[in-house]
């Protein structure tokens, strides 16, 4: 069992990244904001979990042991694949996750692509009990507050990106903003731009 790589990163694509470990080139099916931040010839880090299928081996990596035991548990779900489960997590943060299950809400879920309502709510009916919210950030305490974050957060959205890039690129921003910046949604929002780079699209965004 693969459980995880750290190497050079060779290429990548708004899903996949190929890391060079010891000459060896392991492609990796990743999220959309992994995906968009790796670097080639920087080094990367990813928990992995390896799909082992009658016709192919799948590796899927993940930032932190979090992602990949959310990965896990969506794959324990009826109807829900490797493909669909790396899917909500290109949309959702573990955070958000947790909070639509806790809340029964299966909303988040249907506007993933490859998730019907049927599978959407047995998301959240078949993890009940199994998921909880992370911890906020430290930096998410001291952004100001959470309300402007959600705004900027809805802009990024409504300009094409996934709902999961948009509230990690605007805590991330938040936490090196000035306390001025921090209150004003526009500034925040100009920041975040500037730091996620020019647009290549919404479909390398979800």
């Amino acid at each position: 069992m693969i459980s995880s790589l750290h190497g050079t990163v060779l290429h990548t694509t708004p899903d996949q990244v190929v890391i060079d470990v010891g000459g060896v080139g392991f492609a990796v099916a990743v999220p959309a904001d992994v995906a968009h931040t790796a670097t080639v010839g920087e080094k990367l880090r990813l928990h992995t979990s390896l799909i082992v299928r009658e016709d192919a081996l799948s590796l899927f990596g993940f930032a932190d042991r979090a992602e990949l035991e959310i990965f896990t548990l969506l794959l324990s779900v009826t109807g829900v694949g490797p493909k669909s489960a790396l899917g909500v997590l290109s949309h959702l943060t573990t955070d958000q996750i947790a909070e639509a299950v806790t809340a029964e809400d299966d909303a988040p879920f249907r506007r993933v692509s490859g998730i019907g309502p049927k599978t959407a709510k047995l998301i959240v009916v078949q993890l009940a009990g199994k998921v909880h919210a992370v911890a906020a950030p430290a930096a998410t305490q001291a952004s100001g507050g959470s309300d402007i974050l959600s705004q900027v957060a809805a802009a990024l959205v409504g300009l094409g990106w996934s709902e999961k890039v948009a509230a990690e690129a605007a805590t991330e921003t938040a936490a090196a903003a000035t306390e001025a910046e921090r209150a004003s949604v526009a500034s925040l929002l100009r920041r975040t731009l500037a730091l996620l780079g020019p647009a290549q699209g919404g479909s390398a965004r979800v």
